[in-house]
């Protein structure tokens, strides 16, 4: 018997959790705990394993093992009294609060959680991505084939090109392995043979989607000039050969400045994210890119049964650019999206109507091998309460104490233990707005 069917038998509605990367699987965690046995939880995956994503960049260098980062999740859930499936979902129906899985079966919910995480759109260009000819560090499965091309690549070393396309929403991995793979090059003592360029859709170094935070420009402008890594920013990837990848660098009106053709030994490229196929094209539901529309309390306004977080949600730019430049959601957004979604089914349960709301806010420590930036944005769009960002050696180590830490709490299905919550209060930074 489905858990969707003996909750029904049960009379308790049951609340449906699309996705168990780093929204779905805690929000599964919070949800759970938030509806106190109102309601039972399923989560719908496409995997049983859980993936600590930040880490990858590690992975491509092989300073971590993909094993290293990864939770078995089946067990976990089913401690927590928690529904899983690694099936995977087709197609959602929306209109019928059904969903479609991948095994032909169906799971009509009461409430459905979407936090798919994006589809990654290396098809929008030519010869873009692990199936062309650059790696990927987005998927935990991707950085160990880049690891294993970087392994190729030192053997015969030239030219890098890293950097993100346009459209991207995620640039800090970009900066994060580029400023790696410079630490790992010095290591092996081979820097000397290995020509680097940044190649970024951003108007400038340090935008990072959020039209910079504290002096996030200035910090990494002076990282990648002392490390020797040339930048080229409004730029456009037009297509990418073997070796060879075709970039536009773009005035302010969007006419072509100048074209480049960079020779490359080794490029990873940060490709444009999307909807996946799943919930796409869903009248009410998304947008013309897939991403879920949500209210203030992450709610879908045509159905309000529906609510999002994470990546898959859609949010407006901070403002026009030259070349296409997407808003990235980080983790502790991510996990604010998680806390107010919780907190509102429970209220929705009592026969209340929602008024949690998230705040947005970014903590974010971007790691470079040796050092790192960490900056906290409050909320992550501008204007802001909070705007700041540091460098230094200490982000290095507190990356290293964070994934020790983050990983604990999906073995032991926490989303959130009392210190955290008393530290980030100490630090006034919150997850919901009051």
């Amino acid at each position: 018997m489905s858990l969707n069917e003996e909750g029904s038998q049960m009379g308790k509605p049951l609340i449906v959790v699309l996705g168990a990367g780093l929204g779905g699987t805690i929000a599964s965690y919070e949800i759970k705990a938030a509806v106190k046995g109102r309601a039972d939880v399923m989560t719908v995956s496409d995997t049983d394993t859980y993936s600590f994503i930040p880490s990858n960049p590690w992975v491509a260098v092989r300073w971590r093992e993909p094993e290293a980062i990864q939770v078995h999740l089946p067990p976990v859930f089913a401690k927590k009294k928690i529904g899983f499936t690694s099936v995977g979902a087709k197609r959602l129906h929306a209109s019928e609060k059904r969903l479609e899985l991948n095994d032909g079966t169906s799971i009509t919910y009461d409430y459905l959680v979407i936090a798919t995480g994006p589809d990654l759109a290396f098809n929008e260009i030519e010869g873009l991505g692990p199936q062309g000819h650059t790696v990927s560090v987005c998927q935990t499965a991707h950085a160990a084939d880049a690891a294993d091309a970087f392994d190729a690549f030192v053997e015969n070393p030239g030219p890098i090109v890293v950097g993100a396309v346009q459209g991207a929403s995620c640039y800090g991995p970009a900066y994060e392995f580029a400023l790696i793979l410079d630490t790992e090059l010095r290591r092996r003592k081979i820097r000397d043979k290995v020509p680097m360029t940044f190649v970024t859709a951003e108007p400038y170094i340090g935008h990072l989607g959020l039209d910079g935070v504290g002096d996030t420009k200035s910090l990494l402008e002076s990282e990648l000039r002392d490390r020797h890594i040339k930048w080229i920013t409004n730029a456009r990837v037009a297509k990418v050969d073997a070796g060879l990848m075709h970039v536009e660098e773009v005035n302010d009106d969007g006419s072509v400045k100048k074209a480049h053709d960079l020779p490359f030994g080794y490029s990873m490229m940060l490709p444009a994210f999307r909807g996946v196929p799943a919930v796409s094209n869903i009248e009410g539901l998304t947008n013309p890119r897939g991403f879920i529309i949500i209210d203030k309390h992450q709610r879908n306004p045509a159905f309000p049964e529906i609510f999002a977080l994470g990546v898959c949600v859609a949010i407006p730019p901070t403002g026009p650019t030259p070349v296409p430049v997407g808003v990235p959601k980080t983790g502790f957004m991510i996990e604010s999206m998680v806390t107010a979604i919780a907190a509102n089914l429970a209220l929705i349960l009592e026969g209340r109507e929602p008024t949690a709301e998230a705040t947005w806010n970014a903590v974010c420590l971007a790691d470079f091998g040796d050092g790192g930036v960490a900056f906290v944005a409050q909320p992550q769009i501008p204007p802001r309460n909070v705007n700041w960002a540091s460098s230094g050696k200490w982000v290095h180590l507190a990356k290293i104490g964070f994934e020790k830490y983050f990983l604990r709490k999906v073995r032991k299905g926490e989303s959130e233990p009392f210190y955290e919550k008393l530290a980030m209060h100490v630090m006034g930074i919150r997850k919901l707005r009051f």
